[in-house]
């Protein structure tokens, strides 16, 4: 059953589809609370983080189909424990403000990276810290995962950066209220063809290394991968993808200081 990669393929898909829904219920909990209780909750998840690092050591010398499914895991625990803590406002970045309406280009790009500066420094040094204790190993299953991750977040957070014609700001939560002046609404912007090209292309290689060798491991990179592709795709596609976790998450809090993203152009685009 392990080997198995239709399995593997719904594994990633519930596996995203259930982590997801997970964060986003426990940060809109957070919500919910005193001030205090976004870092608490970074505080109590921390487990899950220990949990993905001795589960990542333990994959890497395993080159059963057991060891990829551990190493996958593994990945998407640290990979989920750094998100919530950027969710939750734990680690995030020193600019707490919404970006003024007629910021400058360059002005707007500075503060942006402000909003994010230490959560992306955090998942760069995770990134080069599971390189470095992946080298040389039997299995990076692990390493690979983090990667697709981590090169698929950068590509959607510059695009939403450049302008989308869909940004769902639902499920922002109160500690990033003012992330989301820093987005802007277009029809559509030059990195998003680069995007999803280079998405594409990763998709189709992971598919032939499958087909190639019948392992498992790149049955879960190329679930994960396509997902990142499905995932850029819903930012120009008018589909209510937000459905998929409306149901389960409490209602939210007032949201006084909300900052939506700002159109360019006019409300659809250039």
């Amino acid at each position: 059953m392990l080997e198995n990669p239709w399995i593997a393929g719904l594994f990633a898909l519930f596996l995203w589809w259930f982590s997801t829904g997970a964060i986003l219920w426990v940060v809109r909990r957070a919500d919910n609370q005193t001030p205090d209780g976004h870092v608490m909750t970074s505080i109590l998840a921390m487990p899950v983080l220990f949990a993905g690092v001795i589960a990542l050591m333990a994959s890497l010398p395993d080159t059963s189909p057991a060891g990829a499914w551990i190493g996958f895991v593994a990945a998407l625990a640290i990979w989920g424990w750094i998100e919530l803590a950027f969710l939750t406002g734990t680690i995030a970045g020193p600019n707490r403000a919404p970006c003024p309406a007629d910021a400058p280009e360059f002005e707007r790009f500075v503060r942006a990276w402000g909003t994010i500066a230490y959560h992306e420094m955090l998942l760069v040094a995770a990134l080069a810290a599971i390189a470095l204790l992946s080298r040389g190993a039997e299995n990076d299953i692990a390493l690979w995962t983090f990667a697709v991750l981590f090169f698929a977040r950068v590509s959607a957070k510059l695009n939403l950066f450049f302008g989308v014609p869909k940004i769902n700001t639902e499920f922002i939560p109160r500690p990033l209220f003012h992330v989301p002046s820093h987005f802007r609404i277009r029809r559509l912007n030059w990195v998003f063809p680069g995007s999803v090209t280079a998405l594409t292309l990763a998709v189709g290689c992971w598919l032939n290394l499958l087909f190639t060798t019948g392992e498992v491991g790149f049955a879960l990179l190329t679930a994960i991968t396509a997902l990142a592709l499905l995932e850029h795709w819903l930012m120009i596609l008018p589909l209510p993808d937000e459905k998929l976790w409306r149901w389960m998450i409490p209602a939210a809090p007032d949201r006084p200081g909300a900052q939506p993203p700002r159109p360019i152009g006019g409300p659809h685009g250039l």
